[in-house]
Formats: C-alpha cells, structure tokens, sequence
C-alpha cells in the first residue's frame, strides 16, 4: 500500500493480516492508536468488529463506512473525535471487512436494527450517527426509527432514494451491478475504484479500496447492491426529528447533488454544506475540512 496518499487509513495492525488484539495488546501502530482499539460485539447477525480508540469518552459518535469499505476508513474521523473528547466507534458493517453475517438475505432493516443494539451495548444516552454513501442510508433508517435513541445526523454523499436521471448515471449503476453478477466482485472493485480515484496519483487508494472490496462476504455485497437499488425513504423522511446536516462533496458523480438534495428539502431539521474540490471518497479527498465540519456540527447541540 502506497502511505503517501493513504497516510492514516488503515492502522498498522489491522492492515497486516488482522493481528489479533490478544498477540498485539497494548502496542502502538504506526499512527498511534493501540491495538486495544480493536474491540468486538457478538451481536444477533454475527461477530462485528469495530474501532473504538477512546472508550471514555462522550458523547458517541457512531461512524457508518460504504460499501465494500470498512470501518478503518473513518481513521481520519477517529483521530479527530477522540481528540476531541469524543468516543467514535466505526464498526466493520456485518459481511464486511472482518465482521460476520449469519443472517440471512443481508437487508438494511435489519441491519439498522443491530446497529441500535450495538449503540445499546455501548452506551445509555442518545448517539450521534454519521454514515457515507451506503452508511449514510442506514443512518438515514436509523434517523426515521430513532425513538430517542439518536440526537443528531450527519449524512454525507447518500440518498433517500438512488434513482439517476441522467443516461450515464444509470448506465454506470447497471454496468456496476452486471459486472458483479456476471464478471465476479474482483472486477467491479477495479471499476468502482477508478471512478472514485481516477487520478494518477492515486494508485494506493485504488489498490487499497480493491482489497477491501474483496474482503467482504461477496453473497452480502451483492446483496447489499439490491438492497441499495430498492432503497427508497423519501416518504419517511418528514419522520426524521433530529438536527440533521447532509454533507456534499462538489464533485460526487456517484450520488450527484440533485439526489441529495432531497434530504435537505424533506428533512424538516436539515442544513447542507457543499465540499468544494471534492468526490465521493470526501473523507479522504478533503479530510481535514471534513472533520472541522463533524467537529463543529456535533459541538452545535
């Protein structure tokens, strides 16, 4: 993996071959955070791994990663959160990264529901929830089910309802779930990760982000696919009563502008804010800026 652009993403430890907390207790990686960050749940769906680097802190914050990506890729978000005074906890998603799914179907329902009964685990007061593009539709079910149980949303570079109106926007969405039907994950990883990282420069990330892809149970990443396909909340989102800000990265060609904007117009909380010289992976491209705006959102309340 190519460190210069990827300087903070993945932790040494979990990085070189999934160290087990018990061989590594108590040593630094490379980026400072102990191998005591590693934590896990035996939740209902299967063993779910997750980050949790300052288990003191408060409030927490729970980060929700996209698809075929894992928890590690808030490494940026970590840092600063728990520097804060904050405890964020990123879990690998059930089926991805190390996490196992026993479940059967892998649907957004029912993962939303695990992810209230991991923050029940973790803590008795309101979380706040952050999810990226697949991450941000689950957060956006855990928004309209919330019940008291989360007190603020932040929904970065995802949708209420995926429906591209232009031809090269649905031409892309059908060509990415043929390839991963017809030609295998492998090479659907390698056309994902050109259209998040099309620059020369950006080798590393799109190396990186085939890996993780790859990790992931391929049953529950194309199921994850379908789920994300059907995916429609617009008629629920009047139903979402906590301070909500939709992050948009300027140059996301994934989730384009038009389709986010939808959270912002139905979402009766809901304040947006543009991330110029930025694309879907805004959590890398443009990482300090967004880790200002998380920092200054989450301190509003």
């Amino acid at each position: 993996m190519d460190r210069m652009f990827y300087p903070a993403l993945i932790p040494e430890w979990i990085y070189n071959g999934g160290i087990s907390t018990v061989e590594k207790a108590g040593q630094m990686s490379d980026y400072g955070w102990t191998v005591d960050a590693e934590r896990l749940y035996e939740g209902k769906l299967g063993d779910l791994f997750y980050l949790d680097p300052n288990p003191t802190g408060s409030p927490c914050v729970l980060l929700l990663h996209g698809l075929g990506a894992d928890g590690a890729s808030w490494e940026y978000q970590l840092r600063a959160l728990a520097e804060a005074g904050m405890r964020p906890v990123a879990p690998d998603l059930p089926g991805f990264g190390r996490s196992i799914y026993r479940g059967k179907g892998w649907k957004l329902a029912e993962v939303s529901g695990e992810m209230f009964r991991f923050l029940e685990s973790l803590t008795s007061q309101p979380a706040k929830v952050v999810g990226l593009s697949m991450g941000g539709a689950l957060a956006v079910s855990m928004g309209i089910e919330a019940a008291g149980r989360v007190d603020q949303l932040v929904l970065m570079n995802t949708f209420a309802c995926l429906r591209p109106k232009t031809f090269s926007e649905r031409l892309y969405l059908v060509r990415r779930f043929l390839v991963a039907n017809l030609r295998g994950v492998k090479y659907q990883a390698e056309l994902v990760a050109w259209r998040l990282f099309p620059h020369a420069d950006q080798a590393g990330l799109r190396q990186l982000l085939v890996e993780k892809i790859l990790q992931a149970d391929r049953n529950v990443y194309r199921a994850a696919m379908r789920q994300l396909a059907v995916f429609d909340a617009r008629r629920r989102l009047g139903e979402i009563r906590v301070p909500t800000l939709v992050v948009t990265a300027e140059g996301d060609t994934t989730v384009p502008r038009e389709i986010q904007d939808v959270l912002v117009q139905n979402i009766p909380d809901a304040r947006q804010v543009i991330v110029p010289d930025s694309g879907h992976a805004v959590i890398v491209d443009q990482w300090e800026r967004v880790n200002q705006i998380l920092l200054d959102f989450l301190h509003s309340q």
